[in-house]
């Protein structure tokens, strides 16, 4: 009994703030109808005239028999059918409507100790994403729901979040001024909800929401947040931050960019890599992924964003020179080329897909070149590079 009570559908969406939604009579729809679907409304109409009549003038029964005949099941059911003719459907996204972007929620992790978890952080950013949208669209214009073959309608002046929704149906929402429909549905995972979000043009919300984030993908220690720099540029010497200057000059310039800096360790070219992030590519609205070597051999830059940052430390431990037996025995060396070029990732696009015409900046830092495979130093793979010699650190 208790168990019961504590289940949201157990009062139905009745008790849980939801009201049926009354569908309206438009004059315009019905104009349309009665002149392109002519035949089809005129049979409906004499058909439910024809019953109604038939209702009302039963001979072996008396009048009021007749009226409460009018009002029974059947004849409500009938009548219910002509009305959904006769009037447009609650509003829903239509084929305008084709960015979407899609996660199914709560995000879990499930993977083994031996696995990399990539995809659970990947669905975590996603997911971070979506509720960023979410949270900066507000207030919806409307909500509404379908269940049971019945719709239903939230007061949006009740609404607080969208965690305390009950959904048992399908849930539309709908923000006019930026023409967006976020829909939630029973994922086919049991247990979870999927969040889509459908414009018409979905990426200037994306870029808006995305743009100080930074994700580091390190096995078990990958997470999502924001971008710590201990140094800034101007702490650097004159020389690294000449060359700064023509990194940032070379961003505004290209749609893809591929940085080198190599020196002996403690002269600052991993805190160089964050500052250039944090102080020049985040403003231009650059999310941040920070590769180790576990996942860059499993790392595509997400599709949906259109400014990208890779940072890869250790470059000369991971695109070995592929005349060793270390570089043979795995693909990171491939990989990294494929990031380098852009082709490992945009060969195939799926269509499916929100896809951003893509902004990339690689930083690739190394202790020195001696090591790298040939082909990552070949002329059209690296534009800018550059050896730090100061001891910084």
């Amino acid at each position: 009994m208790s168990s019961n009570a504590n289940n949201p559908l157990a009062k139905g969406l009745l008790g849980a703030g939801w009201r049926p939604l009354g569908r309206s009579l438009d004059w315009e729809y019905l104009g349309h109808l009665a002149l392109r679907d002519t035949w089809k409304l005129s049979q409906k109409t004499l058909d439910i005239a024809s019953d109604l009549a038939d209702a009302l003038s039963r001979r072996e029964h008396p009048w009021w028999a007749n009226l409460l005949n009018a009002f029974s099941e059947n004849m409500q059911y009938e009548l219910d059918e002509y009305w959904d003719y006769i009037t447009p459907e609650p509003a829903a996204p239509d084929y305008r409507f084709k960015d979407t972007l899609s996660i199914d929620r709560p995000v879990v992790q499930a993977v083994g100790r031996d696995s990399i978890p990539i995809d659970y952080v990947l669905n975590r950013l996603q997911e971070t994403v979506i509720l960023r949208i979410l949270a900066l669209l507000g207030r919806p214009d409307s909500i509404t729901q379908y269940y049971l073959d019945r719709h239903f309608e939230f007061p949006v002046e009740q609404f607080v979040d969208w965690d305390r929704m009950l959904v048992p149906g399908t849930l539309f929402a709908y923000w006019s001024a930026h023409q967006v429909w976020l829909k939630i549905c029973l994922s086919q995972q049991q247990g979870k909800q999927q969040y889509s979000l459908i414009a018409i043009e979905l990426l200037p919300l994306i870029n808006k929401t995305a743009y100080n984030l930074a994700v580091m993908l390190s096995g078990y220690q990958s997470r999502i947040g924001q971008l710590a720099s201990p140094y800034a540029i101007r702490s650097f010497p004159q020389e690294v931050q000449a060359f700064t200057d023509a990194v940032q000059q070379a961003v505004l310039d290209g749609d893809h960019l591929a940085v080198l800096v190599h020196g002996e360790p403690g002269t600052g070219k991993t805190a160089w890599a964050q500052a250039v992030s944090k102080e020049i590519l985040q403003p231009l609205g650059f999310v941040t992924f920070i590769l180790d070597h576990d996942a860059v051999e499993n790392f595509a830059p997400p599709a949906y964003l259109e400014r990208v940052c890779l940072i890869v430390n250790e470059a000369d431990n991971l695109a070995q020179n592929r005349a060793s037996e270390v570089a043979q025995a795995s693909g990171k060396t491939e990989h990294i080329l494929g990031l380098l070029d852009g082709t490992l990732y945009r060969s195939v696009i799926d269509e499916s897909g929100l896809h951003a015409q893509q902004k990339l900046v690689v930083i690739l830092t190394c202790n020195t070149t001696e090591r790298l495979d040939p082909a990552v130093l070949r002329k059209g793979r690296i534009d800018l590079i550059s050896q730090f010699t100061y001891r910084f650190v």
